[in-house]
């Protein structure tokens, strides 16, 4: 059984490194958005046969209810990590034998894209990994789904590398234009306000903020405000 597994922490606390450019209510509104555009693209994938979501958020939890998806519910989120082997122990136990985690501040994915790493999938040990732009891991699909644990953070491509290798699990990397630009600082909001338009609500986000295609990161963060 293929299954997609996505962390959601509470978006309160999302996009701390992007502080000194938004306010609280801004980075909470953007993450918001990005969390909407991988959800729409997700409802129309072909392949997962499950789809988790594993979070304390109350309206990522809500949304994933009204697509009919299933629902891991934490208590409190320690990290990244913890969460995603958390929910993958308990995905392994209702039968998924390969388990894709998929971010929500990766806005430009398409469901099409979530199913070619899918399609991937092997039968042995194995993990398909798409990097993020500065060495991190953005999805991972691992089988079985506890393979091995997550590292999640600076450098943790390299670790997952690592870890696969360890274990003589087959192991690709898959790059991604779309997957690889995940949203953290401000340098990938330029990034990604190059890339418009692309549709959906972070982009919306973006033109109801005032971020037009001669934003900079460089600059000062107030003159498009």
């Amino acid at each position: 059984m293929k299954a997609l597994l996505i962390p959601v922490k509470d978006l309160n606390q999302a996009k701390r490194r992007l502080a000194s450019l938004l306010s609280h209510a801004e980075r909470t509104a953007l993450a918001q958005a990005m969390m909407e555009d991988v959800f729409s693209a997700v409802s129309v994938t072909r392949l997962p046969d499950q789809v988790f979501v594993v979070s304390s958020y109350e309206p990522a939890l809500e949304k994933a209810h009204d697509l009919g998806w299933e629902i891991i519910r934490e208590s409190r989120q320690i990290s990244e990590s913890e969460s995603v082997d958390f929910a993958s122990r308990v995905c392994a136990e209702r039968g998924v034998t390969s388990l894709l985690r998929l971010p929500i501040d990766v806005p430009l994915v398409r469901s099409e894209d979530i199913d070619a790493l899918l399609e991937r999938a092997q039968d042995t040990p194995s993990a398909v990994i798409v990097p993020s732009r500065t060495g991190g891991t953005n999805a991972l699909l691992r089988t079985p789904p506890v393979l091995f644990p997550s590292h999640f953070g600076p450098d943790s491509l390299a670790k997952h590398i690592g870890e696969a290798q360890s274990r003589k699990a087959l192991c690709e990397i898959v790059r991604s234009e779309r997957l690889e630009l995940d949203i953290d600082d401000a340098e990938d909001l330029a990034r990604l306000v190059a890339r418009r338009p692309f549709n959906g609500a972070t982009e919306r986000w973006l033109a109801q903020s005032g971020y037009g295609p001669e934003w900079m990161p460089g600059e000062k963060y107030t003159s498009l405000r």
